[in-house]
């Protein structure tokens, strides 16, 4: 959300006002036309990405969808948020989350633990989110025009004066945000780890006294 509210104000230039006397929604440019096509694929690979029950093809369906949405930056004129949407997102995250499935050892094929049985609560919440979503940004950019045929106004110094002097706090709230999620992540891993071994421990204890069992029901019937 910081990423797509950073580069509507990015784009916004003193141009606007221009833009939006020349162009009207009945009369679209072919970069309009080319920023709702791939808006449309970038929808349809994320409703695949989390329908499907296939790990690996969700984290590569995630990938068309993290590249889509750099498109629509590139569309915008925002060039930085593109390539930094490129670097971070599909070339970290996506590759972890790949890591991830190859040292967990998940299925490659279709997996029925992939879905949780909550399908109509999780659309309830997403129908809900995208509403507000969708809400607050159209009120905050209503009278927001874009000159697509201008100039590219999404500059590294244009990126990082509005990043740090009008979104800070956000940015700060989400690298605490970050942090938690991080230190959540190991708590879990050595909670998993100390049961895991707990787990093993008892594991001989119990097969030893089954073993000492069979060995005096075998000694008794031996001496009737």
């Amino acid at each position: 959300m910081t990423l797509a509210a950073t580069a509507g104000l990015l784009a916004a230039g003193p141009n606007a006002r221009a833009a939006a006397e020349t162009h009207g929604f009945l009369s679209p440019t072919g970069v309009e036309i080319a920023f709702l096509l791939v808006g449309l694929v970038t929808f349809g690979a994320a409703i695949v990405t989390v329908t499907t029950r296939q790990l690996v093809h969700a984290a590569l369906w995630l990938v068309v969808a993290l590249g889509g949405l750099a498109v629509e930056y590139l569309l915008l004129t925002a060039e930085f948020i593109a390539w930094v949407q490129v670097l971070i997102y599909v070339g970290s995250v996506v590759v972890l989350l790949l890591f991830g499935l190859m040292l967990t050892r998940a299925p490659i094929g279709r997996s029925p633990d992939a879905d949780s049985g909550n399908r109509w609560a999780a659309l309830t919440v997403a129908v809900a989110a995208a509403a507000a979503l969708v809400w607050v940004v159209v009120d905050a950019f209503r009278t927001t025009w874009i000159d697509l045929d201008g100039p590219a106004a999404g500059s590294t110094e244009a990126t990082g004066a509005s990043l740090f002097q009008n979104w800070v706090l956000p940015f700060e709230a989400l690298s605490v945000l970050l942090l938690a999620a991080l230190v959540g992540a190991i708590v879990l891993s050595r909670k998993a780890k100390a049961e895991a071994a707990t787990a093993a421990d008892s594991t001989p204890a119990t097969r030893s006294r089954t073993d000492r069992s069979e060995t005096d029901r075998s000694e008794k019937e031996g001496t009737r």
